[in-house]
């Protein structure tokens, strides 16, 4: 199936104690000697809306997949040359970046991250810790926008 020029990107959390989140970051594992640590991240499909696409990408790449999940669409943006994915020649001349879409989804104690090929390791980290494992700063514009809508609802 042919790919839109958009990217999902996905930061599971979950909450450990009233006051205590964690993050999961993800090793990709396809440049073993250029690694890097990011979230979940993939292509919107032709057909697919965004949060569709984040729900799939989610369980392709980590195994989790709860319908009852809390999912939450950030505010976070940035754009990615189109030219980084092997799709750019599909999109045509005029299209020179792709516009990436952060959402956050809570994640339960009871499920097990199973990763695919497409990752090597994942870490649940707090969010400063998180925050400097990740390569991008769309990653840690989106890891402080989900920690910061956290700490927000705590004080009501």
């Amino acid at each position: 199936m042919a790919r839109k020029p958009q990217n999902v990107l996905v930061m599971p959390f979950r909450r450990l104690t009233e006051m205590r989140d964690e993050y999961a970051v993800f090793r990709r594992a396809d440049d073993p000697r250029n690694p890097f640590w990011q979230g979940v991240a993939g292509g919107v499909e032709d057909g697919e809306t965004l949060i569709e696409a984040a729900r799939r990408e989610l369980r392709e790449e980590t195994g989790l997949q709860s319908p009852l999940a809390r999912w939450i669409a950030l505010d976070a943006r940035t754009t990615v040359p189109a030219t980084v994915f092997k799709d750019a020649d599909l999109w045509g001349a005029g299209t020179f970046v792709v516009h990436e879409y952060a959402f956050a989804v809570e994640v339960f104690g009871d499920e097990d991250i199973v990763l695919s090929h497409e990752h090597s390791e994942f870490r649940w980290l707090d969010f400063q810790a998180a925050s400097k494992l990740v390569r991008f700063d769309s990653n840690r514009t989106a890891l402080w926008e989900v920690n910061e809508r956290l700490a927000r609802s705590r004080r009501g």
